[in-house]
């Protein structure tokens, strides 16, 4: 099993390539398009960055949040938000990453990232977010 430590570890047993600003892997939320579920090319690396990182890493786990505006009804936005997540999670499994290390759940529109009620904060709600084990 190939070990990501190098660089030491924060508090919460993370890696230091998961949290230094200067790592692909210290982004971690995708965000969609209104009303879509789909990966846009511009995330697909961070995706893909993330796979690699848990292929390597077996001995960690992520939750992948969904999450959407809060325009639809509380259903329909926590059936997108789980979309979204899934979407994630098997795109990471296709990339080698296992079932066992995912899980998805659906936020809805319960954790804004931004609390504004216009396109731009809703651009910011509609996303993914990557956490790690330590992180929830």
């Amino acid at each position: 099993m190939t070990t990501v430590t190098t660089g030491g570890v924060d508090s919460r047993g993370l890696p230091a390539v998961l949290t230094d600003p200067k790592s692909i892997l210290s982004k971690r939320s995708v965000y969609f398009d209104y009303d879509s579920y789909e990966v846009k090319t511009e995330y697909k690396d961070l995706v893909t960055a993330h796979a690699k990182f848990l292929t390597e890493n077996r001995q960690f786990k992520m939750l992948i949040q969904g999450n959407t505006d809060e325009r639809g009804s509380r259903e329909y936005n926590l059936a997108l938000g789980q979309k979204r997540a899934d979407a994630i999670r098997k795109m990471m499994a296709l990339l080698g990453a296992r079932e066992e290390q995912l899980e998805s759940v659906s936020l809805g529109e319960e954790k804004p990232k931004n609390e504004g009620h216009h396109e731009s904060a809703w651009a910011e709600n509609r996303r993914g977010d990557m956490l790690y084990n330590g992180e929830f």
